[in-house]
């Protein structure tokens, strides 16, 4: 017999399809869980290649050995006379069928599963494009409560009306940065409608007294300046859920017609998130204070949430509000990452253990796993908040600053675009899109932008700002700018001041960087790479930036500002592309357009 009969005969053939099924469906179904808690790449690099070594063993073992009525006997010591290959090459084929009818199965599902998420910038957008048909924006409900402190609780209501409406597709819901802006403001609907971009308003107050609640809400037309709706609640505080659902649906039953829908759409019921009326207080008063920001706010917020989720652990939101607190408290303060990333990781997990589909828990993920530079993991974490939360302001911004941090800016673009769609006030939002303009060239926008957000106290936007006009030779506005900018510390006098002197007269870099470097710990030369790398100090610009530690925070998209392209060209700067990994995760995610691949090499501009 020849060796493709022989071959044939000892099942080798398949063997070698079934082991590669069922090792596919392995890998599929590992990737999938793997990807949903932020596991390190190398582990699924791992099973792959005990996956791949794993296949000649199976075929040795299928033509070295046969399998028996007594059990597994080598095949020399099998008479053919007794061999039964063709009765176990019938069940290979039997199971082979199986695992392709479950392989085929599983794609299907995965497919159906992964609809929505968005692969592109493009695809964001135009989720965000497409579901504006009616809008409308939840003003903060107004305290009227004889205690003053019950204001977190006003608040929280408007916010939880918020999250709720923001699920009714076809509706696009302004979000809460935003809408709560108008806070204490004395600002008409109308203005209020126009800076928005929304026709409708609901507003509302809360009065709060022992263990009872009026809820008051109407429902106003902007654009023929009617109440669609009002109506006022009185009930027991444990009602406040039923009171949130009724509210919501009345407000779709009013605007059900303009929605196009015969019947009132499915809605999240508020009830979903805890039935314990204490812990939902602890959460509303903790969101209360961390959308405040600042280290005080955020530290008791922390507490608030960890008291939420002890007295329920199911109350995911609670886990995944615990998370995010943790993850922004080294921004606001002096404590290190290693005192709170860990438990932002933890708590991340644990929310999406109890709910799979909460975009913030996915989006702090993805911030982990950012600063861990596991690329790919991020991207998906990001694309995974998105796909649950579509209408998520925050996923999207973050997303964009992930974007331009690898020189996506094209990409980075669109989807802060479409967080600026959802959020126009919000002031971060309105600095990522300063910046990432900047990295275009696009001077004037990048000014309006870092304008509108550094007039609301974003000291980086101020500082972009101050950019802009000295790149354009303005020094006497940057000077003027940068004079009124407390960026906290003072090195011999205003240290903007000294940049812009630095920039506008080669005599005055020296004094400069002296400044700079007088302190290293006070602040981190990250900061000012762009200044190295245009002020005649390329060296030291090449020697900050190859240490992978320097780049704290969001500080890689300073690599992609637009006046870095003399640095970029420098063929050192693949070595800084080399090691940050960024070369795989282009391969698999997209280009930036500063860089190319060109035969072996990769050419940046």
């Amino acid at each position: 017999m020849s060796l493709f009969g022989e071959l044939r005969r000892r099942n080798v053939f398949r063997v070698a399809i079934a082991y590669s099924i069922v090792a596919w469906l392995i890998a599929q179904v590992t990737e999938l869980t793997l990807d949903s808690f932020g596991t390190p790449e190398w582990v699924m690099k791992t099973i792959l290649l005990l996956l791949a070594i794993g296949l000649p063993i199976a075929i040795i073992f299928a033509w070295a050995f046969e399998l028996t009525p007594e059990g597994v006997r080598k095949e020399k010591d099998v008479d053919r006379s007794e061999s039964i290959t063709q009765k176990t090459g019938r069940r290979i084929d039997f199971m082979i069928i199986t695992v392709l009818a479950v392989a085929l199965l599983f794609a299907i599902s995965t497919h159906q599963w992964t609809t929505g998420i968005a692969g592109t910038a493009e695809d964001a957008m135009e989720i965000v494009e497409t579901d504006g048909a009616e809008s409308i924006a939840v003003l903060p409900f107004v305290n009227m409560s004889d205690d003053p402190n019950n204001e977190y609780f006003s608040d929280g209501i408007s916010e939880e009306l918020l999250n709720v409406l923001v699920r009714v597709e076809g509706l696009r819901v302004a979000s809460r940065t935003s809408s709560f802006a108008f806070k204490d403001k004395d600002t008409s609907i109308p203005d209020i409608a126009a800076s928005l971009g929304v026709d409708h308003v609901l507003e509302g107050s809360v009065r709060k007294a022992g263990d009872t609640v009026r809820v008051t809400a109407q429902l106003i037309d902007v654009r023929t300046d009617s109440h669609l709706w009002s109506q006022t609640y009185d009930r027991k505080l444990e009602d406040i859920f039923a009171i949130q659902d009724e509210i919501s649906g009345q407000i779709v039953a009013a605007l059900k017609v303009a929605l196009g829908t015969g019947e009132q759409p499915q809605i999240s019921s508020a009830v979903e998130l805890t039935d314990n009326l204490d812990a939902y207080q602890n959460y509303l008063h903790g969101r209360y204070l961390w959308q405040r920001r600042g280290a005080e706010n955020i530290g008791q917020a922390i507490d608030l949430f960890s008291k939420a989720t002890e007295q329920d652990p199911t109350f995911a939101r609670a886990w995944s509000s615990l998370a995010g607190a943790h993850i922004t408290m080294p921004t606001y303060s002096a404590e290190p990452l290693e005192d709170h990333y860990p438990q932002a990781l933890a708590y991340a997990k644990k929310a999406l253990s109890i709910d799979g589909t909460i975009a913030e828990a996915y989006a702090v993920l993805g911030e982990l796993a950012r600063e861990d530079r596991h690329w790919g993991a991020a991207e998906k974490h990001y694309r995974n908040a998105i796909k649950h939360e579509p209408k998520n302001s925050t996923s999207y911004l973050w997303y964009a600053e992930n974007l331009k941090s690898k020189g996506r800016i094209d990409a980075a673009l669109q989807t802060v675009l479409a967080a600026y769609r959802l959020d126009p006030l919000h002031q971060g939002t309105n600095q990522v899109l300063g910046e990432i303009y900047e990295s275009h060239g696009d001077f004037t926008n990048a000014e309006k932008y870092s304008t509108f957000a550094g007039d609301a106290g974003h000291v980086g936007a101020l500082i972009l700002v101050s950019d802009m006009r000295m790149l354009q030779g303005d020094f006497e506005t940057a000077l003027l700018i940068a004079a009124e900018i407390d960026i906290g510390f003072d090195q011999g006098g205003n240290l903007l001041v000294k940049r812009v002197n630095a920039y506008r007269d080669a005599a005055h870099r020296a004094s400069y960087f002296d400044a700079i470097e007088a302190d290293p710990e006070d602040i981190s030369p990250i900061f000012f790479l762009a200044d190295y790398a245009n002020l005649g100090r390329i060296d030291d610009a090449f020697s900050v930036a190859s240490d992978p530690g320097s780049f704290i925070f969001n500080t890689r998209f300073l690599l992609w500002r637009h006046d870095m392209s003399r640095f970029r060209r420098d063929p050192r700067f693949l070595e800084i592309v080399e090691v940050a990994n960024y070369v795989d995760y282009w391969n698999e995610y997209g280009w930036p357009p500063a860089c190319a691949p060109t035969g072996d090499t990769i050419v940046c501009q």
